[in-house]
């Protein structure tokens, strides 16, 4: 690698969450704010989501022209 053209690696970088988490993780940016973490977002907390029952497309063109 060149001298003098990389950016300045931080081993422990503190990452803050909108919901209070903090994680330490290794990066280019001393600080960083994030909306959502691993904690607070519904894929990995495992919060229910809305299901949408949707037909294929040949079932809604059945149903709506009635064939």
């Amino acid at each position: 690698m060149k001298e003098g053209i990389h950016p300045k690696y931080n081993k422990k970088a503190v990452i803050t969450c909108a919901c209070g988490a903090r994680f330490e993780v290794g990066s280019t940016k001393p600080v960083m704010r994030v909306e959502v973490c691993s904690n607070c977002h519904p894929f990995y907390t495992g919060a229910r989501t809305r299901v949408v029952e949707k037909g294929g497309r040949v079932e809604r063109f059945r149903k709506k022209y009635g064939r």
